[in-house]
């Protein structure tokens, strides 16, 4: 796929959205009783990414405060989402320890590698920061476990929703109808093209989380180390 290629349709496609019907509202965001919750393989950037990301947010915060903006603490990317959010899943009915114990032997020798924070892309219902891996490891990463998981017995909803292929953050989800459309989509396209880092990824995580990866509902469960 070529990522950035991809990103760009993403976003043209989406603001045309935006521009003639709106945004998609997630009238979940501020659901008490939504209990959908999955298990995910997460990437953190580091925090002079992030920084420079919630200052893109803030930015966006002051023309439309409703919105929901990730927070610091919040903004990852998703290496793989191994059992997608679904409602009434429990911690307590997953064997963790094997799922564990599958990640550490298919990330066994994988060194470190970079990712690149650059530009904003949008779906109908959020706005992206678009990430790019330096090379092919997350690739490979993605591919080694999909293999492991459908060979194994363990439960998972690899690639039901879709088939992940590109290293975004999601940072700002759409709670209500924009207020000031024409003012948001202008500051979005300042932001368009704008460099927030690179950083190496040297840390995977494996959490329990529900569908926004809010740190009060994230429950870690292993950090794997890359060499």
């Amino acid at each position: 796929m070529d990522l950035r290629t991809h990103y760009n349709n993403l976003y043209k496609n989406s603001l045309q959205v935006f521009s003639s019907q709106g945004v998609e509202v997630d009238y979940n965001i501020d659901n008490p009783k939504d209990d959908r919750y999955g298990l995910t393989l997460i990437v953190r950037p580091d925090e002079n990414t992030r920084e420079k990301i919630l200052t893109f947010t803030d930015e966006l915060s002051k023309i439309d405060l409703l919105q929901y903006y990730y927070p610091f603490f919040d903004i990852h990317i998703t290496l793989l989402s191994i059992i997608s959010c679904t409602a009434g899943l429990k911690l307590e009915n997953i064997e963790v320890s094997d799922y564990i114990d599958l990640i550490n032997k298919q990330l066994r020798g994988i060194e470190s590698f970079k990712l690149n924070m650059e530009g904003i892309t949008a779906s109908p219902s959020c706005i992206m920061v678009r990430g790019y891996p330096a090379d092919d490891t997350l690739n490979s990463i993605r591919d080694r476990l999909r293999s492991a998981f459908e060979q194994s017995n363990l439960q998972q909803s690899l690639d039901q929703r879709y088939l992940l292929q590109t290293a975004h953050a999601t940072v700002v989800r759409f709670r209500q109808p924009l207020t000031q459309k024409k003012l948001f989509l202008e500051k979005i396209e300042n932001f368009r093209d704008q460099n927030f880092g690179t950083f190496e990824v040297q840390k995977v995580e494996l959490v329990y989380n529900d569908w926004y990866q809010r740190s009060r509902n994230v429950q870690l469960l292993h950090s794997f180390e890359l060499v």
